[in-house]
Formats: C-alpha cells, sequence, structure tokens
C-alpha cells in the first residue's frame, strides 16, 4: 500500500498553534529489560517499555514503546547505542534493526548497540488502529482513485480521506499524542534509559525530520546525529511540503527518462515522448495488461515508487514498456484489529505535526498548484485530506528550527531524490549551525548503503566524528540501466510513505 505524503501549497499556508517546547523532564526513566527476540532473530534483543502518554502530565498515564537491539560485537570498544529510525512516518524501527542491525553492526565495525524502537502508536508501540480489521482498512479504499486526476473524483476522494479523522480519533488516546515532538522525547528518555551521556542517531527520510525536531529540542545531547534523504523541517512541519514535492519527483523522473535513453533501454529511444503519449492515453482510457486494469494514478504512483531506488529503474522501465505496447494495442488486454498499521500510523503522526486546510476548496486549488508544478504533484498532495478533519497535537514542534547543537549534525543529501529533494538538505544545513553536508551527486531516495563513498563518510563521523571537508560531494553511481548497475540492491531502502 502507498502512503500519500505530506505537503501544501505556499499561497495557502497554515499558521499553527505555537508550539509546545517541554522537554520531558520529571519523566521517569524507564528500566528495560532486554530479551531475545526469539530464533528467527539470533544475536538481537527486543524489549518494551512504559513512557509517558503527555509528558505535560509526566507521572500520569502511559504509552508502550517497543525496542530491538543488536549489541555491540566488541564490548572493549564499545561506544554506545546508535537509534535509527527508517522514515515514514509510521515506518518500524523494530523491523529496521532487525533487518538491517548485521550489516549496520558490521559497517561500525561492532562498536555500537544499533537500537530500533518502533514510535509511539506505531507498530508494536500501542499501535493506532482506524479500523476493525485489514478487511476494513481495504474497504476504505474501494471506489475512490490513489488520488483524484479527474474533477469528478476530488469530492469524494476528500469526503472518503476526511472521514478518516473521527475514525482514528474517537476512543484512541494514542492518537491525541502522536506528534513528533513526543517522539523525540521518548527517544531522549530512551538515550537515558540504555545509559548514554549524549545520543547517536542516524534518520532516514521523515527521520530526518525526527532528527531536526531533536537536535531543537535537546541540542546539548548530541554526540553524533545524521539525517539522511532530508526534509526541510520548515516546509514540512508548516503544511508547505508541496512546494518541493510538486517538482522533485520530476527532476528525478527527467533523470530517469535521460538515463534510460543514454543507456538503449526498453523504454527509450525519446523515452520523454513515449511517457507523454502514455500519460495521454492512460488518462483517456485504463489499460489493460496481464489481466490487471492500470489507471492514471496507478501509472503516476509506479513512476513515483521507483524514484525512491534506482536499483528498480530497469524493471520500471520494462513496465511502461509493456504499458505503452498495450495502449498501442500490440499486447492483448487480459475483532481486534492486529493488522500492520502503516497507513493508520502515518497519517496519526502526520496530522498530529501539521495544522492542513478543512475545507474542500483549498485543497482543490493546492491540487491545481501542485499540478502545475508537474504530473506528480497531486499524487504527493491529495492524501492530506486525511487531515481535514483531525486537529494538530498542541504538543508538536513548529519550530524555530535554528540552532546549534553540542556536536555538528552531518546533513547527507542527493542532487536528484524525487522524494526528499536535495533542497530539504540545504535548508537543514543552514538551519542547524555547525552542521556539515555531504551531497550525492547520484539519484535515488538517501545514499547510505548506495555510494559507497557517502556510506564510508557516514560511518567515520558516527565512529570518530569526523566530518568530511567542506563541499565534498560523492560522485554519481554508474549510469542506472546498465546490467553490471542494474542487479545492484541498496543496503537499505528507507520511505516516506
Amino acid at each position: 500500500m502507498r502512503f500519500t505524503v505530506l505537503a501544501a501549497a505556499a499561497a495557502l499556508m497554515i499558521t499553527g498553534t505555537p508550539a509546545v517546547q517541554a522537554s520531558g523532564g520529571g519523566a521517569q526513566v524507564p528500566k528495560i529489560d532486554w530479551a531475545a527476540c526469539g530464533p528467527e532473530h539470533p544475536g538481537f534483543e527486543c524489549a518494551s517499555v512504559k513512557v509517558p502518554l503527555d509528558y505535560d502530565d509526566p507521572r500520569g498515564a502511559t504509552t508502550t514503546v517497543a525496542l530491538a537491539r543488536k549489541p555491540a560485537t566488541d564490548s572493549a570498544r564499545r561506544i554506545g547505542s546508535l537509534f535509527l529510525n527508517p522514515g515514514g512516518p509510521g515506518g518500524s524501527g523494530v523491523d529496521f534493526a532487525l533487518g538491517a542491525g548485521n550489516t549496520l553492526s558490521a559497517n561500525l565495525q561492532g562498536r555500537f548497540d544499533i537500537v530500533g524502537f518502533d514510535p509511539r502508536g506505531v507498530g508494536r508501540s500501542d499501535p493506532l488502529h482506524c479500523f476493525q480489521s485489514e478487511e476494513d482498512l481495504g474497504k476504505f479504499f474501494e471506489g475512490i482513485p490513489g488520488f483524484p486526476y479527474q474533477a469528478a473524483q476530488e469530492r469524494p476522494f476528500f469526503d472518503r480521506y476526511r472521514s478518516l479523522g473521527p475514525e482514528c480519533r474517537d476512543d484512541q488516546r494514542i492518537a491525541r499524542h502522536m506528534s513528533t515532538a513526543d517522539v523525540a522525547r521518548d527517544m531522549d528518555l530512551l538515550r537515558r534509559a540504555v545509559g548514554d551521556r549524549k545520543i547517536s542517531y542516524l534518520g532516514f527520510s521523515y527521520g530526518s525530520f525526527l532528527g531536526a525536531t531533536y537536535a531543537n529540542l535537546f541540542p546539548d545531547n548530541i554526540r553524533a546525529l545524521v539525517i539522511d534523504g532530508v526534509l526541510d523541517p520548515e516546509l514540512w512541519s508548516s503544511g508547505r511540503q508541496i512546494e518541493s514535492d510538486r517538482i522533485a519527483t520530476k527532476e528525478e523522473f527527467r533523470e530517469f527518462l535521460r538515463t534510460c535513453d543514454e543507456a538503449a533501454c526498453v523504454f527509450g529511444p525519446q523515452s520523454e515522448k513515449r511517457w507523454d503519449a502514455l500519460l495521454k492515453s492512460v488518462r483517456a482510457k485504463p489499460i489493460e495488461l496481464g489481466g490487471q486494469v492500470f489507471t492514471y494514478d496507478a501509472v503516476i504512483n509506479a513512476a513515483i515508487g521507483a524514484m525512491y531506488s534506482p536499483s528498480d529503474w530497469p524493471d520500471a522501465a520494462a513496465f511502461f514498456d509493456q504499458l505503452s505496447d498495450a495502449a498501442a494495442g500490440s499486447l492483448s488486454a487480459a475483532a481486534e484489529p492486529d493488522y500492520p498499521n502503516g497507513f493508520d500510523a502515518y497519517n496519526g503522526n502526520a496530522c498530529a505535526d501539521i495544522e492542513y486546510p478543512r475545507d474542500f476548496h483549498s485543497y482543490r486549488a493546492i491540487s491545481r498548484y501542485a499540478e502545475a508544478g508537474s504530473e506528480f504533484g497531486p499524487a504527493w498532495w491529495w492524501g492530506n485530506a486525511a487531515c481535514a478533519n483531525w486537529p494538530a497535537n498542541p504538543d508538536r514542534f513548529t519550530g524555530p528550527w535554528r540552532t546549534r547543537t553540542s556536536a555538528p549534525v552531518l546533513v547527507v543529501g542527493n542532487y536528484f531524490d524525487g522524494v526528499t529533494d536535495f533542497r530539504g538538505a540545504q535548508a537543514a544545513n543552514r538551519q542547524l549551525a555547525g552542521s556539515r553536508l555531504l551531497a550525492y551527486a547520484g539519484w535515488g531516495h538517501t545514499a547510505y548503503g548506495v555510494s559507497k563513498c557517502a556510506t564510508d563518510h557516514t560511518n567515520a563521523y558516527l565512529l570518530n566524528g569526523a566530518l568530511p571537508p567542506v563541499g565534498t560531494v560523492c560522485p554519481a553511481n554508474p549510469n542506472p540501466f546498465l546490467p553490471s548497475v542494474a542487479s545492484a540492491e541498496p543496503l537499505f531502502k528507507p520511505s516516506r510513505r
């Protein structure tokens, strides 16, 4: 399932309520009782702890946060814990640690406990559920497109998504306490619980917003903090992310088309003309291929999905080639909720953080602004209608974002990132005084595990605090359509959906 990300237009920017700057003081530091995660995860330990539901009442009601860790293998030179966030919002840090912990541990010489946690309301951490079952979740999407691409679809889509707010909020206390600021307060409590004087953190995609929030709430508690695939926190928190989204995917997708032609991929030659013709055809009439029906929104969302990882580009090009041939007629047509709560948690966090418009006409107007940027703009925008009847959390943090931290933050950005564009990394670098920008001149979402240069610099910083020289630009990997490159998979696939 695809989760539509947050955004809004500058022309209709909403002014949020003042942020509460609570630091979580007075909260009791939990004791973590680690135990083996089970035979399917050898060498990993799991636990759950209680943290304050509301940091304005730190000794009151609690909520549960689940954790997993890969203990340091070089105990003699152990530095401490490295906290992770894989993105989303709504991504499971527990799953991320279990899946990537061995690789990360090896990359970092076994000197860290690799620690992932499911943010409050996510996965195993007192999860928010808006539906009674996975079947009911599926029914929510019936009869509406992935995003509206015809005028007649807009009002039904808006009404359906707007209805999500009361469904999620009613009788679920966690829904009122899922802001990123509260996740950052939880993370600082976890830092204290594992015995670290200062935090070491590696956050991807939405995890960059969590990292920036932590840095601004707890600037004196930083040992080493890396944000990779960076959201501009000022844009994101103010609901103006659409200013980036309306053009960022287009910039990377044009590189997809250019490198396709350069490598003589199956969707070329003249892949841009074929893409434009494909969109014109599928907008007029859905395409049947292999027994499935593909609508315009499905094709756009497939293109957005492929921009996360250039290793997917050859398959995406083959898919678009088949769709184009099919459009031309050369192929024949043919009880207790326990489901994964990524969609629910995404909106629970996003709507807690950002004050979005309430009325249909604003969403429609912003969609026109988004579409003027590129064909991908509306796909990024419309899912925010889930927040139209969902009040933001008064404990959220909306800035100011400009602070100096006790250790410099490492900001990593790709030149062609269609999910969190390079301008976001540049903005975070300007906002965080003393931070260092590391650029990767290639494609895709995030650089760690994709670019050896960026990975090596990140490892050196986490291990020793060694920053790359000012102005460092890691060279792009070879053309993703070359056979020797296409088979290479990135180590990690963070998400912002």
